[in-house]
């Protein structure tokens, strides 16, 4: 698999952790609960997996491979990428402040999850539909066979470091008994 399939393949657990938190915080509204377990656990694949390893592996590998080959940072489709990054964790910590909030006081802070959480999920899907349509084609257009093998080595070393050895297939077991849970 090239290092680009790779991150589109990501990009379909990220849109299936997207439609759980989506499932969950509708749930939220209606029965003014959480499911603090599953919250977590979500928030946790959020920072490890979206953030730690896909960011991760784009932006300390492709984007520098990318803008290696002459594609603009600022002003162009990587600094809207990085500028995205960045709101995706602002919008991350806040969701794991709502969580905390929650847990401490039960009904509150359900509206500022639902707000988090459908601003989070909007972002990251726009984000996946710019990387899928506009970066990841340039990259597979610009890119040399020789540097996609670079990405494939450094994407491995970024799994092992940086996420863990087993962590990858812990998240998606999990995103499948959530998506079971949740009868996606």
């Amino acid at each position: 698999m090239s290092p680009i399939e790779e991150l589109k393949k990501e990009h379909n657990s990220v849109l299936l952790s997207l439609q759980i938190l989506e499932k969950m915080y509708q749930y939220s509204e209606l029965i003014q609960e959480v499911n603090f377990e599953q919250l977590d656990r979500l928030l946790e694949f959020f920072q490890v997996f979206v953030d730690r390893c896909h960011h991760g592996k784009e932006e300390n590998a492709l984007f520098p491979a990318l803008a290696d080959v002459g594609v603009p940072v600022k002003g162009g489709p990587i600094g809207v990428m990085l500028d995205e990054h960045k709101s995706g964790r602002v919008y991350v910590h806040h969701l794991w402040e709502t969580h905390m909030e929650l847990e401490g006081s039960g009904t509150t802070s359900i509206p500022e999850f639902v707000y988090n959480s459908e601003n989070y999920i909007r972002l990251l899907r726009q984000h996946i539909d710019k990387e899928n349509n506009v970066l990841y084609p340039i990259a597979e257009k610009r890119l040399s066979p020789e540097k996609m093998l670079e990405l494939t080595d450094a994407f491995e070393k970024i799994e092992t470091e940086k996420v863990g050895v087993g962590k990858h297939e812990q998240f998606h077991h999990m995103l499948k008994s959530y998506k079971d849970y949740w009868k996606l």
